[in-house]
């Protein structure tokens, strides 16, 4: 059986079209890696909040939120599922 979905706030799914947007944005079909997912929510937190304590959270919101990379997965594909976790489609 599976778990619902967390519930995300409005900054948080803002944040997950954000970061679909730049995957789709900056070499589509390159390979997705972990390094990037884990890098970006700090830069898309502290250009939101500016370096301090509430990027600090967002970053770590943001981060649970992100699903973890497949082998192989493109960027776009990871895009696309970070747009369909940012409607509550999937987690």
């Amino acid at each position: 059986m599976s778990q619902p979905a967390p519930t995300l706030s409005g900054e948080i799914r803002e944040l997950l079209v954000e970061l679909a947007d730049t995957l789709v944005r900056v070499r589509p079909g390159a390979e997705m890696s972990e390094a990037i997912r884990l890098a970006r929510p700090l830069v898309l937190a502290e250009r939101l909040h500016g370096p301090g304590e509430k990027a600090f959270a967002t970053e770590t919101q943001l981060i649970a939120a992100l699903p973890h990379v497949r082998d192989g997965q493109t960027r776009d594909e990871y895009a696309a599922q970070l747009r369909l976790i940012a409607q509550g489609v999937t987690q």
